[in-house]
């Protein structure tokens, strides 16, 4: 017989962003439905900065993954174009701000694993190992049908299902974006020198050529370039790309081997209009998309969970609807800002790589060149990139 359960709150999605969010409300008391599919193996990683870390620590999910995780003690851009005007090398310390780190770089599978493990001693978390095929929305629930056949009803359902995301389509909510030409390729890789926690990002015509520490002498490297670029380094065997990212990291790392597991992803930008309609919340993928520029993709993701979980608690609290318009509202209001700041601040960045315009590329070396300078400035960027001014309670180390 197909299933048919009843609860507060469904969540489609198991990545991080989803997982985050289900944890947060089950673990406080909220009878919820964690509606994913068991994920493929993924060999990508997520630099995590601090507010994350710490919102991941309060739910009692770190502590599972804390060894794979590599601190992000100081961070390095160095502008490896051939330009007529280039911008000096800047360098940013943690302890500058009064952090041990801005983060850790950790690989998606061990985050997701604890996750998912914390995930499975919330009694009130319903985990469904099936995929949503369809979504009735109502004036006081949400019926959500299964592959399966079975049915989950909910008062509000946060869509945490990707940049296909049918939570957004069923709820009618539109995105507005557009594409880079340029492709992401992603690798982990093993180094004969250290990296002494520091990641140093080449900015170069195409984009950014970031690598990012890892546990040991290990590091991930985030390549944005050319489509046809792309496409020529995914052509090469593992020696020779092994020796072509020695090149383009000037050899900083000493010898590279690739692991297993590259990654390619077309490049694009996009927002939701709304973050939240018809008893339906978005998060992660599902409400924006952006370049791995500046370690901004998943951060925001965990912190939509942390958000919209924060206002649900409340307002069950205080003994209102979950699903309300009123509070889809307040979390609309509430990502907006942040959302919106941070992908106009990679988009500008990302564009003036890719600009031949001289003054346009005089304009990003001025403002390397002043937050090298002027140590209240480069102080107030990093506070700001690491730990926003405005952030949910889990990411300040309260729980809901």
């Amino acid at each position: 017989m197909a299933e048919r359960l009843t609860v507060e709150v469904a969540v489609i999605g198991g990545g991080p962003a989803g997982l985050t969010a289900a944890i947060a409300l089950a673990e406080a008391g909220l009878e919820t439905a964690l509606i994913a599919k068991p994920p493929e193996t993924d060999h990508r990683t997520t630099a995590l900065l601090a507010g994350s870390v710490t919102a991941l620590e309060t739910l009692g999910a770190w502590e599972r993954c804390r060894t794979e995780a590599a601190p992000l003690r100081r961070m390095r851009i160095v502008d490896a174009t051939a330009r007529l005007i280039r911008a000096p090398e800047v360098s940013f310390a943690a302890e500058e701000i009064g952090l041990d780190a801005f983060g850790h770089n950790i690989e998606n599978r061990h985050l997701a694993a604890a996750l998912d493990a914390r995930a499975r001693e919330l009694p009130s978390l319903r985990r469904i190992a099936d995929e949503a095929q369809a979504l009735e929305i109502g004036d006081a629930s949400v019926a959500i049908q299964l592959k399966s056949g079975g049915t989950v009803t909910a008062r509000l359902v946060v869509g945490a299902d990707g940049r296909r995301s049918l939570c957004r389509a069923a709820a009618g909510i539109e995105i507005d974006g557009s594409s880079y030409p340029q492709t992401a390729l992603t690798f982990n890789l093993r180094h004969t020198r250290p990296h002494h926690d520091t990641s140093t990002e080449f900015h170069t015509e195409n984009g950014p050529f970031t690598l990012v520490p890892l546990p040991g002498e290990r590091s991930s490297l985030v390549c944005v370039t050319e489509p046809a670029d792309a496409k020529r380094l995914g052509a090469l065997d593992e020696t020779e790309l092994a020796q072509e990212i020695e090149r383009r990291s000037h050899s900083i790392l000493g010898k590279i081997a690739l692991e297993p597991g590259r990654g390619a992803f077309p490049l694009s930008i996009e927002t939701v209009r709304q973050f939240g309609r018809d008893r339906i919340a978005l998060v992660g993928e599902a409400a924006h998309l952006i370049p791995p520029i500046g370690a901004q993709g998943l951060n925001l993701g965990l912190r939509d969970a942390a958000t919209i979980g924060e206002l649900v608690v409340d307002t069950r609290r205080d003994g209102g609807d979950v699903g309300a318009p009123q509070l889809l509202a307040r979390y609309d209001a509430a990502r907006r800002t942040d959302v919106k700041g941070r992908t106009l601040a990679v988009d500008l960045l990302n564009r003036t790589l890719l600009s031949d315009f001289i003054p346009v590329q005089g304009a990003r070396g001025l403002g390397l060149f002043l937050m090298d300078r002027i140590g209240p400035l480069r102080r107030a960027v990093m506070r700001e990139g690491v730990q926003p001014s405005a952030q949910p309670r889990l990411m300040r180390g309260e729980l809901l």
